[in-house]
């Protein structure tokens, strides 16, 4: 079993960046695609950035594609999360997932991902 924790979140100001990252520890890191999620108040939780097991591939999601950057360092058992110019729409909780598959075929469905963190807060100002 994955366990993951996510650490980085804060509060910045609109235009802002912020960079998030999600430790993974249990079975082997690398044979995992990732996945980042997050869940504002009163609204579901919605994909973000995928990236699959070797790094080769990501996918975005509309709404941060061109902003947001997602990447792994697999000698470190790490995810990131890269984001800039930051919206206040940007507010919400974002979550590391990780999937049992090395690539997953539908990134932005939630039953593609296996193990979740919990979550860290991230606040954009206006």
């Amino acid at each position: 079993q994955v366990q993951l924790a996510e650490s980085g979140g804060g509060l910045v100001q609109a235009g802002g960046s912020l960079s998030l990252s999600c430790a993974a520890s249990g079975r082997t890191f690398s044979s995992h695609a990732m996945g980042w999620f997050r869940q504002a108040p009163g609204k579901e939780r919605e994909f973000v950035a995928s990236i699959s097991w070797s790094g080769g591939s990501s996918y975005y999601a509309d709404s941060v594609k061109g902003r947001f950057t997602i990447s792994r360092d697999n000698a470190k058992n790490t995810v990131y999360l890269q984001m800039n110019s930051l919206e206040p729409e940007d507010t919400a909780v974002y979550y590391c997932a990780a999937s049992r598959q090395g690539v997953v075929s539908r990134p932005a469905a939630l039953w593609e991902y296996d193990y979740w963190g919990q979550g860290t807060q991230v606040t954009v100002s206006s």
